[in-house]
């Protein structure tokens, strides 16, 4: 007689449904951290890659895996060799077990100035104390970076868009001193998307994003993504499994999701940008715009020639004049833009930037990265550009002393 299993071991051994016949027209979400095998050759066999499949979702999940090929799909459509993807739980993981994947102890990187908070403070704090030394020069400066550059440097970092002066590298210059001296061009592209520009086209040897912002849209997920060829990817991939950061399943779905609708998005948000700066720069308590849509930005011709045709990025940064009280000032007097943190998203968000995502920065990093204590970033968002410039304009006069 067969023993009938206890009533522990039935819950436990639910049924699993087979693979459904028809292909699903959304991403399937895989929620389960673990996969079955059959045999431990099967599982071994995975693990060391010589048969294809999933055994353990910090290692690889499909839903998760899917939205970093397709972010390599987006950013690698227009070049002649493969690339591939790999997901992460933020940008900064991202950035982080990218750096700590390409440099090693006596490594020396060179790096925009004008870069993220927590991407400076983990290339002059983290990563000082573990033997990676950092330069911090100006990204427009292509004699000052050749100069910067020794037998030790391992990589230059930069960002397409920089956050948050818009200061817009020159990638095909960048990449060619990086070859010149034998070294990798790694690139943020948070405040570009590949639907403004895709670095790889450029030279760039790894791109990486913060999927939370512009990749994702709507923010209501946090992800990071790095796409480059198959021997760095690779590294890169080793470092993930090592360090754990992995995406989870629904976060990879809503980022996928975001995907669809990010030329849709970002076009709309870089016109409306656009629109909104060259209003605010007329404003007399404006001491300064950053924009590259602008043409009197210093950036404003290499953003043509690198940029998709009328996309020179969705953020504006408004420095008024009257220093850190008067750039909070005009944070907190916005109505239709709302004071939170991050970008990318279809709500205006705005921050005053010396107290919040430049935090880590002293007053003096902050001159020397062109960012004035007054200034204020906007995230343009999907609303209509005549409401968000009249919300705007209104809180510039009442810094400027108007009724």
């Amino acid at each position: 007689m067969v023993q009938r299993p206890g009533e522990n071991t039935r819950a436990a051994r639910l049924p699993v449904p087979d693979a459904p016949v028809g292909r699903p027209v959304r991403l399937p979400v895989h929620r389960s951290t673990t996969y079955a095998f059959e045999t431990s050759q099967e599982y071994a066999e995975v693990l060391d890659g010589i048969r294809p499949g999933y055994s353990y979702a910090r290692i690889d999940n499909p839903t998760t895996e899917a939205f970093a090929h397709a972010v390599a799909a987006l950013e690698g459509d227009r070049l002649d060799h493969a690339v591939r993807g790999q997901a992460f739980a933020s940008g900064m993981a991202a950035i982080s077990t990218t750096l700590l994947a390409l440099t090693r102890a006596g490594a020396h990187v060179v790096a925009a100035r004008s870069i993220y908070g927590n991407t400076y403070s983990l290339l002059d704090g983290l990563l000082r104390r573990f033997g990676v030394t950092t330069d911090f020069v100006d990204i427009t400066d292509l004699a000052a970076i050749r100069a910067a550059l020794r037998p030790e440097t391992a990589l230059v970092f930069t960002e397409t868009l920089s956050n948050p002066t818009m200061t817009v590298s020159d990638l095909p210059a960048l990449a060619g001193l990086a070859r010149e001296a034998g070294v990798l061009l790694v690139v943020d592209s948070t405040f570009a998307s590949p639907a403004v520009c895709r670095p790889l086209e450029h030279g760039a040897d790894v791109v990486l994003h913060s999927a939370t912002k512009y990749l994702g849209g709507h923010s209501d997920a946090t992800g990071g993504v790095v796409v480059a060829r198959d021997e760095l990817i690779g590294a890169i991939r080793s470092a993930r499994v090592d360090l754990g950061p992995c995406l989870a399943a629904d976060e990879a779905f809503l980022l996928h999701r975001g995907l669809e609708t990010l030329p849709l998005r970002v076009a709309r948000q870089c016109a409306t940008a656009t629109e909104f700066a060259a209003a605010v720069a007329r404003h007399p308590a404006v001491e300064r715009v950053d924009h590259p849509g602008l043409p009197e930005h210093p950036g404003h011709a290499l953003a043509g020639r690198l940029f998709d045709a009328g996309r020179f990025g969705a953020v504006v940064t408004v420095t008024p004049r009257g220093g850190r009280d008067a750039g909070m000032a005009l944070a907190d007097r916005v109505r239709v833009a709302t004071i939170a943190a991050s970008l990318g998203g279809t709500h205006t968000l705005a921050g005053h930037v010396g107290s919040t995502t430049h935090r880590q920065m002293t007053d003096e990093a902050l001159r020397a990265a062109g960012i004035g204590p007054a200034a204020v970033r906007f995230s343009i968002g999907v609303e209509d550009p005549a409401d968000l410039i009249a919300d705007v304009l209104g809180a510039l006069d009442t810094l400027d002393g108007r009724p």
